[in-house]
């Protein structure tokens, strides 16, 4: 690991941790050169699962994507990069328990959409009004609508911790 201060290619690990519910490695770590500390996470790569997008064209998962996606719905909205990146990681780990190869691209936008629901209803509308298309204002008024009618639905599936 290379110093960002220094550039020096000799650290030492002060402290190592388990965060995101197990599914990265924090360690903090210390340069040998400058004694500059900084943090780093590890995390499990997974086989390359490729997107079939709506054009019938494949694209490996870019878990970055999935976070500017994220990010652009919840824009002005309270809530916090940590919540966002803990969405995109129960997404990840979702996709890569359901899928080994191949993940069609609405399935993608399914589970997003059902995290942004629970998360942030703003973001979730607006999340989906570019996912589904929304091209009228009745589009975004139906889907308002059926937020409401879920508000005591105890059927609604929640993603697993949020």
């Amino acid at each position: 690991m290379r110093c960002p201060k220094c550039s020096c290619q000799d650290d030492k690990v002060i402290d190592s941790r388990s965060s995101r519910e197990g599914s990265t490695i924090r360690r903090r770590r210390e340069c040998v050169g400058c004694g500059f500390r900084f943090t780093t996470y590890e995390e499990i790569q997974s086989d390359n699962i490729m997107v079939v997008k709506r054009d019938g064209r494949r694209e490996s998962l870019n878990k970055e994507k999935l976070l500017g996606g994220i990010v652009k719905a919840c824009e002005k909205r309270p809530v916090s990069r940590a919540e966002l990146d803990e969405l995109v990681a129960t997404i990840v780990q979702r996709i890569v328990q359901e899928f080994d190869r191949e993940i069609p691209y609405q399935r993608i936008g399914e589970l997003t959409m059902n995290g942004l629901r629970v998360l942030d209803k703003v973001a979730y509308v607006r999340y989906a009004s570019i996912y589904r298309g929304f091209e009228e204002a009745a589009d975004f008024v139906e889907e308002v609508e059926k937020l409401e009618s879920r508000k005591n639905d105890t059927a609604t599936l929640r993603l697993p911790g949020i």
